[in-house]
């Protein structure tokens, strides 16, 4: 065993700067600290964090979460001192200067489980990434390599180590049966086990649930059921129940699909329930995303290999040792602590996925062990796929093979967003340079293992004449498309080509036009009365788009007879790689022909199924992309047409589906409304006391637009509290200022801070670190209204800075006009303020305050709270002896429990 040495730690928080070394601990200045770690490598926990503490750039050293993703890959562990240091085995520091201390603590813990022989389960491939990491002048490496000997005999390399999928003939089409409800509630009862609370409301939406996996009466009339379902009544297992008697009954698969991925991970963490044993519970659930989710192998060993370089290189290292032990290869919202990639600013964590659909398929030398591919076979065969909105929508829009026909949506309340994202259309000019890279390649000085489409399909194509000549016409056409340092030249009035002068006649018309916004939001104006100079230039990038429409159709064709055809050659590889070329060309000329049909309206005729308008997308007072863009007035038409029309059984269910506005609007934000054969509606109350268990404030003395008094007001309000405070904004600008203005008060307090768009570290950990210690706070922004489930006191009072009114955009305006006016805002602000208020009441024996620092807060709008919850409007003053009463009176039931 090697000693440690006694290495100097570094912990910087809003309350001071600690300098720990030799047991002693004394609290330094900023200049101090940043002097100390520049000429010795310090202990840190989040080098990112702890830089923005010190006011510095950047800061490098001794990160113990870098250690920690070392020895413990695809472990969890909450980044801060006591989240990790409760992860290694020790007792959480109490204070800023025993957290400095328990620096060193973590560090020896996690060495020593190097040191600690055949304990170590992560051991394998320990030695051949430390030497890789070494090489790449990873800080930790000497230290780790003391205790790393040889192996006896060569490791295996991570793509040795990754099991391979088997090939399996496609999945028979399910059984005709029924789910008697009898047999779901029986089903119910074994999931929630005995002795265990009898939630009527649960067994009734069971119940519900049951019918609508009857054979449908006719085509493109799926049974559909809506189901409002309180919070607390259970809704998961409600549905799950008849799902999987269903999926085994008739051998076919159901997908449940979410919006966020919290709710992706709680549901697969309810496995268990359906099937304990771990085996057959890999096979029964699987987890489902989309292909930019997931650990592209090539581009890991292209990054492994020389692709990346500098801290780049240690990320790559780091993702391979996660590889090895990963669940199913997720590296956004699975097993990939989400904390890693901020450590290197998440330099590289994207080019290690597939995001440019360039993927090869079996041409890859690693198909066979491909994460993506493996979780695709593995949902064929599934009685359950646990999947998320974008996901459903995009294959069910792109008409992809073996889509879902029993889904249940979840958080339906959603789908409206999803849809509207599913199926809206960007030219812009970022856009269509990923589209030229995609068809040519890389061009200049770019490194990485980007391939054009020619060289992707150049040994298909060297088999078929005719594809290979359109190949060529498909890499010509998309000169036409705008190339690097496109955004100067059309600033500086000297583009290169027809998209690149399309994209400066859109900057010339919205400048002219467009009324400032928020900074964060840029410029824009609706497409009406087109300029000359814009019509013109519109039929030039028409021209351009179809000229690369034409060829990409033609090399689809052979393609397509390639399979027909069965040349001698075709395995069932080289067929894999052929689908896989179909499928990424099809979505591509799809992206083509919309562009073709937004260009050939300016100067035609409008399309009113449409809202159609011109962006400037600027940060900070500066473009970073132009174009125009297209939406659905009513996205859920093409929702009901494209997914819920071609299904079978469809159950959309939320806690806020229906809200105040009654079963119509629900009808309306889920497509149901344009199916043309009736749907089922199912409701159950939540079994909360709201009304004694919550209160609604309305500060009415808080002036409009003083931020030192909001920041002011939240400071009081989150001491009363003693933290557990949720405070949501509406705009960035404002969050980032009165986060500046309360966060070292409130540390100087003992409760923590923490905020989207100011701590370098990705929303899902900033809510784990906020779950996990009752006297922290968070701020954030939409993101948090809707995403968060921290029950417990960890969350205790939510406050709102203001009513969150919808920004005032050509798409709002539109849809506001169709959907009556001022009522469709207040429906709208209504589940917002339905939302955020959920946040609030989890479980039982949950509750607080939600205070609305708004004194403009029309009455109207307080029917978003449930039905006898008390809104009063009271002052400042009278809402923080309220909050600290609360939280006196939850101090004494703590201590007398």
């Amino acid at each position: 065993m090697s000693e440690l040495p006694d290495l100097p730690a570094l912990h910087a928080t809003h309350a001071g700067i600690w300098l720990a070394k030799g047991g002693e601990v004394r609290s330094v200045s900023r200049g101090e600290a940043i002097a100390r770690a520049a000429e010795t490598p310090h202990l840190l926990l989040n080098a990112p964090m702890v830089a923005g503490r010190l006011g510095t750039p950047d800061l490098s050293g001794l990160d113990l979460l870098e250690l920690f993703a070392f020895v413990h890959p695809a472990r969890f562990a909450v980044p801060t001192v006591s989240g990790l240091g409760r992860a290694v085995g020790l007792e959480a520091p109490q204070g800023e200067e025993a957290a400095a201390l328990a620096h060193l603590e973590i560090a020896r813990a996690l060495l020593e489980t190097m040191d600690g022989g055949t304990d170590w389960a992560e051991r394998e491939g320990a030695w051949t990434v430390g030497r890789a990491l070494a090489r790449a002048g990873w800080p930790w490496a000497p230290l780790a390599a003391a205790r790393l000997p040889t192996p006896g005999k060569m490791e295996r390399s991570l793509f040795t180590r990754l099991p391979e999928w088997d090939e399996g003939a496609h999945p028979t089409p399910p059984r005709t049966v029924h789910v008697d409800e009898d047999e779901a509630l029986k089903r119910l009862d074994a999931f929630t086990g005995a002795g265990s609370e009898r939630r009527e409301g649960q067994r009734a939406m069971a119940a519900s649930v049951a019918p609508t996996f009857a054979p449908r009466k006719a085509e493109r009339q799926p049974n559909v059921l809506l189901a409002n379902a309180g919070t607390g009544i259970g809704k998961t297992l409600a549905y799950l129940a008849p799902a999987t008697l269903w999926a085994e009954k008739s051998g076919g698969t159901v997908w449940v699909s979410t919006y966020t991925k919290a709710l992706q991970r709680q549901l697969d963490a309810e496995g268990a329930r359906i099937e304990p044993d771990p085996v057959r519970r890999k096979e029964r659930i699987v987890v489902r995303k989309g292909r930019e989710n997931y650990c592209c192998l090539l581009n890991l060993e292209d990054a492994m290999q020389g692709g990346f370089a500098g801290r780049a290189a240690v990320l790559a290292q780091l993702v391979a040792r996660w590889a090895a032990y990963s669940k199913d290869g997720d590296m956004v919202g699975g097993d990939l602590p989400g904390w890693l990639p901020s450590l290197f600013r998440r330099a590289g964590a994207t080019a290690l996925t597939d995001r440019r659909g360039e993927c090869v398929y079996a041409g890859c030398a690693h198909y066979r062990k491909c994460f993506i591919e493996r979780a695709e076979r593995a949902g064929r065969e599934a009685d359950l796929v646990i999947a998320n909105h974008a996901l459903v929508l995009i294959g069910a829009a792109r008409g992809r093979e073996f889509g879902p026909s029993r889904i249940i949506f979840d958080e339906g309340h959603h789908l409206f967003d999803a849809a509207d994202s599913t199926f809206a259309a960007a030219l812009t000019g970022r856009e269509a340079i990923e589209l030229r890279r995609w068809i040519i390649g890389p061009e200049g000085k770019h490194r990485g293992r980007r391939r054009g489409l020619q060289a992707r399909l150049m040994d298909l194509a060297s088999y078929d004449e005719a594809g290979n000549e359109a190949i060529a016409k498909i890499v010509d056409a998309a000169q036409a498309l705008n190339s690097d340092g496109w955004l100067a030249r059309v600033q500086e009035g000297d583009p290169w080509g027809p998209l690149e002068k399309f994209f400066g006649a859109v900057r010339a018309m919205t400048y002219a036009r467009a009324k400032a916004q928020d900074a964060g939001y840029g410029l824009e104006t609706e497409l009406a009365d087109p300029d000359a100079p814009l019509v013109e230039a519109a039929s030039a990038a028409l021209e351009a788009m179809e000229a690369l429409a034409q060829p990409m159709a033609a090399l689809s064709r052979r393609l397509e007879a390639v399979l027909e055809d069965a040349p001698d050659w075709l395995d069932s590889q080289a067929r894999a790689r052929v689908e896989g070329a179909i499928n990424s060309l099809g979505w591509r000329r799809e992206q083509v022909a919309g562009w073709a049909a937004m260009l050939a309206r300016i100067g035609g005729p409008a399309d009113v199924d449409f809202v159609d308008w011109l962006a400037c997308h600027r940060v900070e007072g500066r473009d970073f992309d132009i174009g125009m863009h297209r939406h659905w007035l009513d996205p859920t038409r093409p929702l009901a047409k494209a997914v819920i029309e071609p299904a079978h059984a469809v159950v959309m269910t939320s806690a806020t589906l229906k809200t105040g506005e009654g079963w119509d609007e629900a009808e309306a934000r889920t497509g149901a409304q344009h199916l043309d054969h009736p749907i089922r509606h199912f409701e159950a109350k939540s079994p909360f006391d709201y009304a004694g268990q919550t209160q609604v404030l309305v500060v009415n003395d808080l002036a409009r637009d003083n931020l030192p008094a909001l920041a002011g007001a939240y400071a009081r309000l989150i001491e009363a509290a003693g933290g557990g405070t949720l405070g949501l904004f509406t705009a960035i600008k404002r969050l980032r200022s009165v986060h500046a203005r309360i966060a070292d008060r409130l540390a100087r307090a003992g409760l923590p801070l923490f905020a989207q768009h100011v701590d370098p570290i990705d929303t899902g950990t900033l809510i784990d670190m906020f779950r996990d210690d009752p006297r922290a706070s968070l701020l954030g922004t939409d993101a948090l209204r809707d995403g968060v489930d921290v029950p417990g006191e960890s969350l205790r009072l939510v406050v709102m800075e203001r009513i969150p009114w919808p920004r005032p955009t050509v798409l709002h305006g539109a849809r506001r006009l169709a959907g009556g006016g001022s009522a469709y805002d207040d429906k709208v602000v209504r589940a917002k303020l339905a939302q955020a208020y959920g946040r609030l009441v989890r479980r039982a024996g949950d509750g607080g305050h939600f205070v609305l620092l708004s004194a403009a807060s029309p009455s109207r709008l307080m029917t978003a709270f449930p039905e006898g919850v008390s809104v009063e409007r009271v002052p400042l003053e009278e809402a923080v002896r309220r909050v600290a009463d609360r939280a006196e009176i939850a101090q004494v039931a703590k201590a007398d429990a």
